[in-house]
């Protein structure tokens, strides 16, 4: 019996995970994709049933966690940002060669117009690389759908599926019906072990067989029942919607799109279905979320008197999410009168917490670094990052995760001095400790700082792999234990972290400095338990 419930995009995947017969979710926190992992740890069937669902150091070991269960024959759900596809690409594309024994589902939760991240890479790219399958729904219920779908499909064809989300659909909220819960699949080993051992004789074969089984991946998307064509009264144009831009457009069109649609949810993109349109006109409106990788396939497909309309050509903004007042505009059709914010409502910058920890650290860096006019603070990514804004001003550099400590050592051999590091402690045991390692190696003449609010505080205090061992870590990997001081970001305390900060700068070697207060939001929920 069908079982109704409102959800987000992310719950959706997450309970369409549950119900597929989930073993274990795999993921470190980045928004917009931390809530699957989430609503996965809180569900009563989580529990019941033992599932998986502690979080990683970083997505790279996450994906090599979920190809362990996939080996064993049981379903895997990953889960990450789009910049986390980059730390886990090789994992990634070294599973296309090895495929898949057990359901593995790799969840990609994309960011257009950078609400909370630094570019706006399209994930469908790493899939088309990789040459494996993507699903992208197009509403909550498609997500739950799909995912429960996609472990089907990554048995069937034995191959990792991405499911790629969006901002929008990752936080927006619908009712979503959903069915009952599958039985865990039974401990199963690979039929061709020969396949998960990518010696190149054995990865040869295996590529071969991928290029062949694409072809199938191409037949399966045109049969797809996410796919689908529909004719239209008005064949002026027709329209390419992918995802929730689909979505959009029906928003626009709610007694029915007066165009021809081919709406598109599982690649590889559909080129069969495409002609067909295509044959419906000749001028051919794409809404696609992220990077026009659609419409730039289409050129290659299309034939060459097709007029191709969207990103590439104004029709739709080039950078951003889309919306449907951006895809209303992109149809021509007259904008809908909406109220203008009211001239009292000024807008306000994210800032770190009054009493935050990092705050303070920053403060005694500040003061400390007066004396030092060629300092130079390579940050990373984490609330800490909010110290590149007023009235702080303390950054001079973030990346991506973990460059902070690559970047001053690099720059201590370039002559800067001195070169300073500034990251959290999850940001820490996610990558940053072989940069640690590699300033050790060359006994750079750098100080490290790890700002230590015992979680990861960015992404809504979830736990930090490295918390009660960052010292350890650290005299582990070389540091010499007398260059591992431990602070306590007070007030009080400024005179003592300025005095400590001040010796490891005059320390030419390789210092750390852990600045170590329980972060305010996570202190307030243990206080209330």
């Amino acid at each position: 019996m069908a079982h109704k419930e409102l959800l987000l995009g992310d719950e959706a995947v997450a309970l369409g995970a549950l119900h597929a017969g989930l073993s274990g979710v795999y993921a470190y926190p980045g928004t917009p994709s931390t809530e699957i992992t989430e609503f996965i740890q809180a569900h009563p069937l989580t529990r019941e049933r033992g599932i998986h669902s502690a979080w990683s150091c970083n997505e790279k070991t996450a994906m090599e966690g979920a190809l362990g269960v996939s080996y064993a024959g049981k379903r895997a759900l990953v889960c990450m940002k789009h910049v986390g596809m980059n730390v886990c690409a090789d994992a990634f594309m070294g599973s296309a060669m090895t495929g898949a024994n057990g359901g593995l589902v790799v969840t990609a939760c994309d960011d257009p117009s950078m609400h909370s991240s630094q570019n706006e890479q399209d994930s469908r790219f790493y899939a088309r690389f990789a040459m494996i399958p993507v699903f992208e729904p197009s509403n909550q219920q498609e997500a739950y759908e799909m995912t429960r779908e996609a472990f089907d499909y990554s048995e069937k064809r034995g191959i990792p599926v991405l499911m790629r989300l969006t901002t929008r659909m990752a936080h927006s909220r619908a009712v979503v019906s959903s069915g009952e819960a599958r039985p865990e699949n039974e401990v199963h080993l690979p039929e061709n072990p020969r396949q998960w051992v990518t010696l190149p004789a054995n990865a040869r074969i295996r590529n071969r067989q991928l290029i062949k089984d694409y072809d199938a991946f191409e037949v399966d998307a045109e049969e797809s029942r996410f796919n689908s064509l529909a004719d239209g009264c008005d064949r002026r144009m027709g329209v390419i919607a992918c995802g929730i831009a689909y979505n959009y457009l029906m928003e626009n069109f709610p007694d029915g799109c007066p165009y021809p649609v081919l709406k598109v949810s599982q690649y590889p993109f559909p080129r069969k279905m495409a002609l067909a349109l295509a044959g419906m006109t000749d001028t051919i409106l794409v809404l696609e979320e992220g990077q026009p990788m659609v419409e730039e396939s289409l050129r290659g497909v299309f034939p060459t008197s097709a007029r191709i309309l969207g990103r590439l050509d104004g029709t739709v903004t080039r950078d951003g999410e889309l919306s449907p007042d951006i895809v209303r505009k992109a149809l021509s059709l007259d904008p809908i009168p909406s109220h203008e914010p009211s001239e009292t409502v000024v807008p306000r910058p994210p800032a770190l917490c009054q009493g935050c920890g990092h705050r303070d650290f920053y403060t005694a860096l500040n003061r400390t670094l007066e004396k030092y006019p060629g300092s130079r603070v390579f940050s990373d990514i984490g609330c800490y990052t909010l110290g590149f804004l007023a009235p702080l001003h303390a950054i001079h550099t973030c990346v991506e995760m973990g460059a902070s400590f690559g970047m001053a050592q690099g720059a201590a051999h370039s002559g800067i001095w001195p070169a300073v590091a500034v990251l959290g402690d999850s940001t820490f045991t996610h990558s940053g400790m072989t940069g640690l390692l590699d300033a050790v190696n060359s006994n750079a003449d750098v100080v490290l700082c790890i700002s230590d609010n015992l979680t990861t505080g960015m992404t809504g205090g979830q736990d930090s792999a490295g918390t009660g061992r960052i010292e350890a870590i650290c005299e582990g990997i070389g540091v010499a234990k007398e260059h591992i001081r431990t602070i306590i970001p007070l007030p009080k305390n400024y005179e003592e972290m300025e005095r400590a900060i001040r010796e490891e700068i005059e320390y030419h070697g390789v210092s750390v400095i852990v600045s170590r207060r329980e972060c305010l939001q996570t202190l307030k929920r243990h206080a209330k338990k």
